[in-house]
């Protein structure tokens, strides 16, 4: 067989659920937790990573540039749409719920019932922009003169 091959997929393999190495990822609350699939999130073509958020975790309100399909994998996944958190907008999702969020999509999560795990599948650059930059755990350990002016 003959052809090209989509980044990281040109040779068959298996991923089992004890090799998946999962670590911080700076635009991430504390506790929550990104694991890389498959292919090369930060360069352009597909990938397929999980994301392992806390009990009692919120995401803020945050969007994607890129189109996204999340599945859950555990747990119950809360999801709801907006600019601003509301705990009384978030719609639950069991595991095996598939979800698809267009890219520019302002929502946000929140581990309301225990831990879940989500499984994203997207075509990269992965991205990730939250409303409020108050909320992005990237700028917390910014001294406040670095952030003045930067909230959109």
């Amino acid at each position: 067989m003959t052809g090209n091959h989509q980044p990281d997929q040109s040779q068959f393999r298996a991923i089992l659920p004890e090799d998946i190495d999962w670590k911080p990822f700076p635009a991430f609350p504390t506790g929550a937790r990104l694991a890389i699939v498959v292919g090369h999130p930060t360069e352009p073509g597909p990938y397929v990573v999980r994301v392992k958020v806390p009990d009692g975790t919120k995401l803020m309100p945050h969007k994607h540039p890129e189109d996204r399909i999340y599945t859950v994998m555990s747990g119950v996944f809360y999801i709801g749409l907006g600019e601003a958190f509301d705990g009384d907008k978030v719609k639950a999702y069991p595991p095996g719920s598939v979800i698809v969020l267009p890219g520019d999509t302002w929502h946000f999560h929140w581990a309301k019932s225990g831990e879940y795990v989500t499984q994203v599948t997207a075509i990269g650059p992965l991205g990730l922009e939250y409303h409020d930059l108050d909320d992005d755990p990237r700028h917390a350990a910014e001294p406040v003169s670095q952030r003045a002016g930067t909230a959109a």
